[in-house]
């Protein structure tokens, strides 16, 4: 009996140090109750009552999917309610036009995904006779849906045993199955995917595939946080073998780090005496791309040169300030000019590549704009 508590043992210690060498290995009987844990605390601890919960349709569930890519789910329930208010129906948001799609997504911020989202609905109804794929491999054909988007719609909706891998089961995941290969190589996420596949429940899947795959969100959201997890509110634990080594916040492992960059920008905010502004829709791609936009320069001699001569009225430098995306830190210098009623742009400034016009103080809140310009047009500083 000892000699095999001992191979036990070693086996044991063996496999750990062959994750530790970049190789994962895959997990052992010891997880098998983990995915009843999983959704016997999703049932009675998890959240169960946001809007786009308890409900197996896909519109609902894909939307919701899109919004939360990136964003606080505090942020999204409101934009959520509102894009259900106007486009109840996936017909509803592949007939209407991009420019009203943007306007709603206005401030969500990661603008490609209300680009993809509109193509998407236009795509289920010309492709798909306006029913969503029930499989997570067609739901991946759609714009904008990616591998862990599509399980996500297809187990919440259809029951399907398919793992989903965002940062928060990422983050699950690893820590339970010290899984310790760097995920910043393909090859160490496509390990971590097929341990996630055969960690998923094998029984009654339409009932326990949407719970396990919420609270497997649930916990990695509220409980097995990045800095500070709550391990000892945790489920599992038990069978958790980061909280073990008592060290549960090295995992996950990811070596490769964002590459920051800096853009400087000088904004045109010219204005009418009744309060319209001039704006331009910004190219499909690139920066904001498909948002309204004040006419952006890459210096301020160059708006100058464009302006200086044609305004009359006030044209003077307001405060810089600082916008941070994902990648980039954006240093925008704005520029007030005040325009006489029915004076037209320069010549220089209206052309195919920058398509603008004048918006009056009713209309340019409707559109969609990107959250730094809304918030400058709804200072007082221009007055």
């Amino acid at each position: 009996m000892r000699q095999k508590v001992i191979r036990s043992d070693i086996k044991v210690t063996d496999q750990l140090a062959t994750q530790e060498c970049g190789k994962p290995a895959p997990p052992q009987s010891t997880f098998s109750g983990f995915a009843g844990e999983i959704v016997r605390w999703q049932k009675d601890h998890g959240r169960n009552s946001l809007p786009w919960q308890n409900t197996r349709d896909p519109y609902r569930v894909w939307l919701s999917e899109i919004m939360l890519q990136q964003t606080q789910v505090s942020t999204v329930v409101d934009y959520y309610d509102r894009f259900l208010q106007h486009f109840p129906e996936v017909s509803d948001l592949a007939a209407a036009k991009q420019d009203d799609v943007l306007g709603l997504w206005s401030g969500l911020g990661y603008y490609s995904r209300a680009r993809n989202l509109h193509r998407c609905a236009q795509e289920v109804m010309a492709l798909h006779a306006g029913e969503f794929p029930h499989t997570a491999d067609e739901l991946q054909t759609l714009p904008g849906i990616g591998r862990s988007t599509a399980a996500a719609i297809a187990s919440f909706c259809f029951g399907e045993r398919v793992a989903i891998l965002d940062g928060n089961v990422k983050r699950v995941l690893t820590r339970v199955l010290g899984f310790s290969a760097d995920l910043a190589h393909v090859a160490s996420e496509r390990a971590l995917w097929d341990q996630a596949t055969e960690l998923l429940p094998d029984e009654d899947l339409a009932q326990t595939m949407p719970r396990y795959t919420q609270g497997l969100m649930d916990l990695g959201a509220t409980i097995c946080t990045g800095r500070q997890p709550q391990c000892l509110l945790c489920p599992v634990q038990n069978l958790c073998r980061g909280s073990a080594s008592g060290e549960p916040t090295k995992y996950p492992v990811k070596t490769r780090k964002l590459k920051r960059s800096a853009q400087a920008l000088s904004l045109l905010w010219a204005q009418m005496p009744d309060g319209s502004v001039w704006l331009e829709k910004r190219a499909s791609t690139g920066i904001w791309g498909g948002l309204y936009c004040l006419p952006a320069f890459d210096s301020d001699d160059a708006l100058k040169t464009l302006l200086l001569e044609s305004v009359k009225g006030r044209f003077e430098p307001m405060q810089t300030f600082v916008h941070v995306l994902t990648h980039k830190d954006l240093y925008l210098s704005p520029w007030i000019a005040e325009f006489r009623s029915g004076q037209a742009m320069p010549r220089a400034m209206v052309s195919e590549d920058r398509p603008g016009a004048w918006f009056s103080p009713d209309a340019w809140p409707a559109l969609g704009l990107p959250a730094p310009i809304r918030k400058l047009l709804a200072r007082d500083d221009s007055k």
